[in-house]
């Protein structure tokens, strides 16, 4: 008990969203130099509550976590993969056409939870299920809750990284015929070559304890991380730096609303030469109450007159309203959180009126941010992507000459046409012009354009193009096309060309 209370005051206020093993490990301290964090992880469920505001602690404040989290998943979108093989492109774009949404998922919990596991798997199709699927099977992948994974559960090669075995561990209850409530233990460990499944306690009928071999020669499951790091096992979640801010808005506000109790109904002053007149003259049942040494209590709803005699005097008390003198303090926690959590203010609509930032302004900082986020799960997808082939290829007996997969993005954000044509000619103007003064070479204007125009070549490509270009807008230009054959029945002769 005095241990958990010295914990307790040391945290003082610090974040609360991640789960440390305070206690030393004696061994890794004296005999190991470096040892990767493996329990340090984030708390998920009260990562998942500040999402959902399901938090009391955090009620006013936790608002702000959702449009941070589906701001970002939102811009993030989902990959488009790229495959050297055109057999292999066409399975992998029918296998991920229904999975759309599935993806935008788990961006969705690898930015909440900090991190997310997706499983590959077979299904053996039902043909009334499934009567599109002529093999007979049918691939897709699922979410696992990072939880099912226990503390040691991911055992990996400390040298290259890659994962040599992953154990799942579940707890789960079901009742059975007899209406009686049955609970079983599910752990399955999954290698490269084996998948041992262990089953403890009561479980349903076709569950049992079994040792196969796995099929595809790899572990398939994919671990994305959010915001990864070298020294840790785990991801971290988008919303760990924002939770102090998150409730420290709500504790202001409940601080302002309390406070709001006390001055929203204003007080009645009288100032009065003599007490028992004004009394009788408005309040005879009270004064008789006075006389009598009875409570009294005065009622002026429904009064529209009081007299009162010259010298008397009657105003209002009103406390100063605490949330204007909170304005401020929640006006810079708002900024806090929009800086730290690296979101633009208008992902948040209009709370706050004194926005200075217009949509175009913070457009470049929410686009590198995005950017940023898709680097950090290229990685993972295209392991992805080359498992399902992989696995794809197993089922069918189809072999692909290339597994490779490279991976595209749509913009960021939609682009202002009026803009860019009106930055296009700024620029054709000031090229055109620095050509006329010879101070740029027309390759350079040329290699410099093609970043502004899709269409345009560097200059090695460019170059005859625009050599046709002059000649096809000369009035005559037989001579040009005579000179661009016999270039060409030179290069022939010469072994420059193939026929």
């Amino acid at each position: 008990m005095v241990i958990r209370k010295w914990l307790n005051k040391a945290t003082g206020e610090i974040s609360k969203l991640r789960i440390r093993n305070w206690f030393f490990n004696v061994n890794n301290m004296y005999s190991a130099p470096y040892s990767l964090g493996i329990e340090g992880h984030v708390d998920y469920k009260r990562a998942r509550d500040l999402y959902y505001n399901r938090d009391e602690r955090y009620k006013l404040g936790a608002g702000f976590a959702k449009p941070i989290i589906n701001t970002l998943a939102g811009f993030m979108g989902t990959p488009n993969f790229i495959c050297e093989d055109e057999s292999a492109q066409e399975e992998l774009d029918l296998f991920i056409k229904n999975l759309k949404s599935k993806m935008q998922r788990t961006h969705q919990k690898n930015l909440i939870d900090g991190e997310v596991f997706i499983r590959l798997i077979n299904k053996k199709s039902n043909s009334k299920l499934y009567p599109e699927n002529s093999r007979g099977t049918m691939l897709d992948y699922i979410l696992i809750p990072p939880e099912l994974i226990p503390t040691g559960g991911i055992e990996y090669d400390p040298i290259t990284g890659e994962y040599s075995a992953i154990t799942l561990l579940s707890r789960n209850k079901w009742i059975d015929e007899k209406g009686n409530k049955q609970e079983y233990i599910f752990r399955q460990k999954l290698t490269a070559s084996k998948i041992i499944t262990t089953i403890e306690g009561n479980a349903p009928k076709g569950l049992e304890s079994k040792t196969e071999s796995n099929p595809w020669g790899f572990i398939p499951i994919i671990h994305f991380k959010n915001e990864p790091d070298e020294t840790e096992l785990h991801g971290y979640s988008e919303l760990e730096p924002i939770e102090p801010f998150l409730k420290a808005y709500h504790d202001v506000m409940i601080h302002a609303i309390t406070g709001s109790k006390m001055h929203s109904t204003p007080k009645l002053k009288f100032k009065l030469k003599d007490v028992e007149k004004f009394l009788r003259d408005n309040f005879p049942n009270a004064f008789n109450d006075m006389k009598q040494q009875k409570d009294i209590r005065l009622d002026i709803s429904g009064k529209q007159i009081l007299l009162m005699q010259d010298e008397d005097d009657a105003s209002f008390i009103e406390c100063t309203s605490a949330i204007g003198d909170t304005s401020t303090l929640l006006q810079f926690l708002f900024y806090c959180i929009i800086d730290t959590s690296e979101v633009p203010e208008f992902a948040f609509g209009v709370h706050i009126s004194s926005s200075q930032a217009s949509t175009k302004e913070q457009g470049p900082i929410l686009t590198r941010r995005i950017e940023r986020k898709r680097e950090q799960v290229e990685t993972s997808w295209k392991m992805f992507a080359r498992m399902a082939l992989s696995m794809i290829s197993s089922i069918s007996g189809r072999n692909y000459k290339s597994y490779n997969v490279e991976i595209e993005w749509d913009a960021v954000m939609d682009k202002d046409e009026q803009s860019d044509a009106q930055t296009l000619y700024v620029i054709t103007q000031a090229l055109s012009n620095a050509l006329d003064s010879n101070i740029i070479s027309i390759q350079s204007a040329v290699d410099y354009l093609a970043k502004y125009i899709d269409t345009m070549e560097t200059w090695e490509q460019e170059q005859s193009r625009i050599e046709d270009t002059k000649m096809l807008n000369k009035p005559i230009e037989e001579a040009y096309q005579q000179n661009k054959q016999l270039k060409n029945i030179d290069d022939i002769l010469t072994g420059g060309n193939e026929v």
